[in-house]
């Protein structure tokens, strides 16, 4: 569904990503785990379309969409949940929600919103309280619902367990491991290794930019250099 080949990405004359190759298999759950300024966000921020691509170019389905808009991706299918949730604070839960379905039009809409509630029921209750009142876990639930709401092929999540409390972190990762066992293709980066990798089909791990390692979640947990670096063992 997803290649990347060769992709560079500079901020300004800083560069932030070097070469990078990679895929995602339609139905896969690919992790991206890495240190903090590893690249691993300007990748995501790539692939949706507002970082600017160097060198390399993004292929969704076989098309070329290295130079392509971020609302022309989001109507191909690649919707992305923000580092940090980045939620429109004063606009109500529902207005957040239907924000993320602002290219669809219909009854449908209207489903995919109880769909939403059901899944987090939290929301439901808190539906109509500004978003920004919401508790950390609690505003990436929202996060996770209004991306969802776009009826994306392709799932970018960028540190979903960020600030998070373990209990809330463990309940995060469930329903990530639930909309992939229902079909949804997810890219995950997250410097939480062990929940990441644990939960992947595949995994990449990037340092300084560059991939250095590509292999099964469980292979790569089992690595040694992995667990050394990220797992602390």
């Amino acid at each position: 569904m997803l290649q990347i080949e060769g992709l560079s990405s500079h901020y300004g004359r800083i560069q932030t990503l070097d070469g990078v190759d990679l895929s995602i298999g339609e139905g896969e759950l690919v992790s991206l785990v890495g240190a903090n300024g590893a690249g691993k966000t300007t990748l995501l921020r790539c692939v949706s379309g507002v970082q600017p691509v160097s060198a390399g170019r993004i292929l969704f389905d076989g098309r070329d969409i290295t130079r392509a808009s971020s609302h022309r991706r989001v109507k191909l299918g690649i919707a992305q949940v923000p580092e940090g949730r980045q939620m429109f604070g004063p606009l109500s839960v529902e207005d957040n929600l239907r924000l993320g379905a602002f290219r669809r039009r219909g009854p449908k809409v209207a489903d995919d919103l109880e769909r939403m509630y059901t899944r987090f029921p939290i929301l439901k209750e808190k539906r109509k309280q500004p978003a920004g009142t919401l508790s950390g876990g609690q505003q990436q639930m929202l996060a996770i619902s209004r991306a969802l709401m776009s009826h994306p092929r392709l799932l970018l999540l960028d540190e979903p367990s960020m600030g998070l409390a373990p209990l809330l972190v463990s309940e995060i990762f469930d329903t990530i491991r639930l909309l992939k066992d229902h079909g949804t293709t997810i890219f995950l980066v997250e410097q939480n290794a062990y929940a990441a990798l644990g939960i992947a089909t595949r995994g990449y791990v990037l340092e300084t930019g560059r991939v250095v390692l590509a292999d099964s979640g469980r292979a790569l947990l089992e690595n040694e250099r992995v667990k050394t670096a990220y797992l602390g063992l």
